[in-house]
């Protein structure tokens, strides 16, 4: 039952966008590292990279944002946003492809994102909200900003869905990690191949990749550190070794579900899109 009401409520999601007011949403910049930036809106968090001769997007948030956008960008950059590169396929992260690839964009994706999103929709028989990308790729790719500095995009193991990318700019020292990361408890996707003993692996890929002083975007909340995601891997850890217990001795979903397993975080982490229930339950049906 509660993974129909979820359901229910992600796709009835393009709907509620519909009624908001995006005359009141801010577009804001912070400045990570020269020619790197993050930008904040409505949705997912938006990386910019500013290369020699154009500039790169990570994700897009939602399509009637778009000119707010681009006008948030141009106070940056005079460069045109020539790539879009999509994190993975959810409509808060790819809601603009649209826009941006009718104004000369290139959409860049996993394979996996491309495939999804052809898909059609439970409500309406429509494809996911966004463009489709025009460019993807399987394992990883490497864009060139200038002849020093590169964007790593990579294909990570399936976590918060089967698509999704970390986008890494090594000389910058700065890591954009979609939705791996948020400020609340992860949404592990189980319609789109979530999975949180692969969540928790990336969570550990990047501690290897990381340093302290690495600025990493998350893809919901503000800028996090090494430190930061140390503390949300171990708290995933914890909840998984729990649920596992529980799963392993006899204990049904609903019997699980009642033993208050992530209960010393629900109130800094449970709060938001994903409350405990539905964190307990996509950890139940993945964890192996």
């Amino acid at each position: 039952m509660r993974t129909a009401l979820l359901l229910i409520c992600i796709l009835s999601l393009p709907f509620a966008y519909g009624q908001r007011d995006w005359d009141k949403v801010e577009i804001t910049s912070e400045k990570l590292a020269d020619g790197i930036y993050v930008l904040f809106g409505s949705g997912g968090n938006m990386g910019l990279a500013v290369g020699d001769d154009t500039a790169y997007l990570i994700d897009d948030q939602f399509a009637p944002l778009t000119d707010k956008i681009l006008a948030a960008i141009s106070s940056i950059t005079t460069k045109p946003v020539k790539f879009i590169v999509n994190t993975h396929l959810h409509g808060d992260h790819t809601g603009g492809n649209e826009n941006l690839s009718a104004r000369g964009g290139i959409i860049i994706a996993h394979q996996n994102v491309h495939s999804r999103m052809k898909e059609p929709q439970g409500r309406g028989g429509g494809r996911n909200i966004g463009a489709l990308p025009e460019i993807t790729y399987t394992d990883r790719m490497t864009l060139h900003l200038d002849p020093e500095r590169a964007m790593y995009i990579m294909h990570v193991n399936n976590a918060h869905t089967d698509g999704d990318s970390y986008i890494y700019f090594p000389q910058d020292n700065v890591l954009h990690m979609g939705d791996n990361m948020t400020n609340g408890y992860p949404f592990i996707d189980l319609n789109s191949g979530g999975d949180i003993d692969g969540l928790i692996k990336n969570l550990n890929m990047v501690l290897f990749m990381v340093n302290y002083e690495t600025r990493i975007i998350p893809g919901h909340g503000p800028v996090v550190s090494r430190t930061d995601i140390e503390a949300y891997r171990n708290m995933l850890m914890t909840i998984r070794t729990r649920v596992k217990k529980a799963k392993d001795e006899g204990g049904s979903l609903e019997e699980v579900l009642q033993m208050g397993l992530s209960a010393e975080w629900d109130a800094e982490k449970g709060q938001g899109f994903i409350g405990p229930a539905q964190l307990i339950e996509s950890v139940y049906k993945t964890v192996d």
